[in-house]
């Protein structure tokens, strides 16, 4: 089965817009597992504008399913998630300031650079993923860097569903063929929602894991948050 794990990184960013604690970022981490989220997924960024360094580590002891932190891996990135050792980090090429990941990694050109932070990952028993587009050679160097798993960046899928579902979704049928041949688990994720979601999981073969956050937080807003749980896991297992 695929898991949900859902990035809860916008119940920040409401929180960080008034000050105090409202909504309680570890009370809805708590809430998302208990309507039936399999994961939790954070993004810290250098300017700490949703989720910050303090709640990453506040967040560890209320993960009952399975918590994945993704960034960019800095020095100070690298040290927090070796302090919290999640379940699982998500290495994304995010420049300082960025809005949102708009790109998956080039793993020939920082081929070196992923092998030593993964290492590094590995040394403490952490499992790894890298956020990649589906160019078969960039999975192919991504299996050389000693990574666990490629996360796919469904941007293209997303903005291209709604005229093609077919054409939007072969490159990431490909993707998912070229990660099984070299070893490697797959996750998906960015902009999937409740009218992509399950036509992406029907033909995306070896699908472990989506991460979903803002479309999930925004249908939160319309169906409440358990109702919205739900609706992601039946698309997912249709």
């Amino acid at each position: 089965m695929t898991r949900l794990s859902v990035n809860i990184n916008k119940i920040a960013t409401l929180r960080n817009a008034r000050g105090g604690n409202l909504p309680d970022v570890l009370q809805v981490a708590r809430d998302c597992q208990r309507y039936g989220a399999r994961g939790i997924t954070v993004h810290p960024r250098p300017d700490e504008r949703h989720i910050r360094y303090r709640d990453v580590i506040d967040l560890k002891p209320f993960i009952s399913t399975e918590f994945n932190i993704e960034g960019y891996p800095s020095e100070t990135f690298v040290d927090l998630v070796i302090k919290v050792k999640p379940d699982q980090v998500t290495l994304v090429p995010d420049p300082p300031g960025v809005l949102t990941s708009n790109a998956g990694w080039n793993t020939v050109k920082h081929a070196g650079f992923l092998r030593e932070v993964i290492a590094e990952f590995r040394r403490h028993q952490i499992r790894t993923s890298v956020f990649i587009e589906t160019d078969p050679l960039m999975i192919e160097k991504a299996a050389q860097t000693g990574t666990d798993r490629v996360e796919l960046y469904t941007e293209s899928y997303a903005k291209q569903f709604p005229a093609n579902p077919e054409l939007a979704v072969r490159p990431f049928v490909q993707a998912a063929l070229v990660a099984e041949k070299n070893g490697l688990g797959l996750n998906a994720g960015h902009d999937l929602n409740l009218e992509n979601l399950a036509f992406f999981a029907r033909h995306v073969a070896g699908l472990l894991e989506v991460s979903i956050g803002h479309a999930l937080i925004c249908d939160a807003l319309y169906y409440g948050l358990e109702n919205t749980i739900q609706l992601y896991l039946r698309q997912l297992h249709q």
